[in-house]
């Protein structure tokens, strides 16, 4: 019988594999991303009156991502949300109910006064980012040094003259805890008598202080601000939505007035 010719064995060899794909990047995350090299970009160019700070508000304790000129409020890259200027209008717009369209939205307050913790004047900008449900995620924000002064001298020696300025160190947990207390104190002592003798409207004043400084973006604020007053949590909660209706109120009447001085052309009446 004839024999079957063998046929010579093949031994198959692994193909290289390229680099394994980096996992996808959420929509948030590449916005900051995004506007990490702006901030640096800005800082460069506004001149050192000027801070530039990125904000990602998912973790409030450690907010700021990126700064530019850190030196205006003393802060730097991981400090938190509360470490910020006082009275800052942003916050007011942090708690404004919003109707997610499905897409990152983006909301712009413009121009109004803060003070750094030292006293002195700022003009402040903030551009608020939220995500598809409505819900804010990053900030960015501007705060330029009103010292009229040092912001003169400042400009034309500064931009000619570029010098880098220390990042100051990151708030640990304890100095959290202080500026939270700072926070409650201050507007719990406004009214200098013990807060079981305030009423309604001196509490609502209190925790509108509170809230304008950021206080219930951290956790456990709101239960150490009602222990502070001596009302509950749920009361506190109160409080802010009625804080929130109000504001709206106010910004709905302010409407008519703005298209009516608009149509006037501000024109004002000759004198006798």
């Amino acid at each position: 019988m004839p024999t079957k010719s063998k046929r010579p064995r093949t031994t198959a060899t692994a193909r290289p594999r390229g680099p394994a794909a980096p996992p996808p990047q959420s929509e948030q995350d590449a916005l900051l991303d995004t506007l990490r090299p702006v901030v640096e970009m800005l800082g460069g160019m506004l001149g050192d009156n000027i801070e530039i700070v990125l904000h990602d508000l998912r973790s409030p304790a450690r907010s700021i991502v990126a700064i530019g000129n850190g030196h205006v409020s003393g802060r730097g890259v991981g400090d938190s949300i509360l470490s910020g200027p006082k009275d800052d209008a942003g916050f007011v717009e942090l708690h404004r109910e919003v109707h997610g369209n499905g897409r990152i939205s983006s909301s712009v307050i413009n121009d109004y006064p803060t003070a750094t913790g030292g006293g002195r004047k700022l003009r402040s900008a903030t551009v608020l980012y939220r995500d598809g449900a409505g819900e804010p995620f990053a900030a960015l924000c501007l705060n330029a040094d009103m010292t009229v002064v040092e912001m003169a001298h400042s400009w034309l020696d500064q931009m000619l003259h570029r010098r880098s300025q220390p990042a100051a160190p990151a708030v640990t947990s304890s100095q959290m805890d202080t500026l939270m207390q700072e926070i409650i104190a201050d507007a719990v002592t406004r009214f200098t008598k013990p807060a079981k003798l305030m009423d309604k409207e001196e509490k609502l004043y209190a925790v509108e202080a509170m809230m304008r400084r950021g206080l219930f973006l951290v956790r456990n604020s709101v239960g150490q601000a009602a222990k502070a007053l001596g009302v509950t949590r749920f009361t506190i909660y109160n409080y802010l939505d009625e804080i929130r209706k109000r504001d709206q109120s106010h910004a709905a009447a302010d409407i008519p007035e703005r298209a009516n001085a608009t149509r006037t052309g501000g024109r004002r009446k000759s004198g006798a």
